[in-house]
């Protein structure tokens, strides 16, 4: 998974050549950081300059889940406890 100054996070196939596989639309600024959740990579979690964090649904067609607000300024980075 990637993200862009375009607004979009693209997810990648690894297993067909890394050939482009879904792109998630949501945030209102650039995305930034980019996490799957450990193990099974059921969950995404996005960050960006529209100072949010979304959480995707990777078991449902990368659905959105949540939207997490709460920072004052963008966000750099997200990341999943490992337990």
């Amino acid at each position: 998974a990637s993200g862009s100054g375009d607004n979009k996070i693209i997810l990648w196939n690894a297993k067909n050549h890394f050939q482009q596989m879904q792109t998630l639309q949501g945030h209102s600024n650039w995305v930034g950081s980019v996490a799957f959740s450990p193990g099974d990579g059921a969950v995404l979690a996005s960050g960006s300059a529209d100072k949010t964090i979304i959480i995707w649904d990777a078991k449902n067609h990368f659905q959105k889940m949540q939207t997490l607000q709460g920072h004052s300024n963008w966000v750099g980075s997200v990341a999943f406890s490992p337990g």
